[in-house]
C-alpha cells in the first residue's frame, strides 16, 4: 500500500453515541466496504457504520 492510500481508498467508520469516530478498515472498492457495514449491521451493533472515500482531493 502506498502512503497516499490510492490502493485502498475506501475506509470503513465506526461512530459511537458520542460523536467519536473511528475507522476500522480499509478496503479496495466500495462493494467490499459496503459488504462489511453489512455485516456488522447484521450483528445487532447498536454504533452507527457508514463507508467513506479516502484521499479525495476538494475541487
Amino acid at each position: 500500500m502506498s502512503d497516499s492510500g490510492t490502493e485502498l481508498p475506501w475506509a470503513v467508520v465506526r461512530e459511537d453515541d458520542n460523536g467519536n469516530r473511528y475507522r476500522v478498515g480499509r478496503y479496495a472498492t466500495r462493494g467490499e466496504a459496503e459488504q462489511i457495514v453489512a455485516e456488522f449491521e447484521s450483528r445487532g451493533h447498536r454504533q452507527l457504520y457508514y463507508v467513506e472515500q479516502l484521499g479525495r482531493a476538494a475541487t
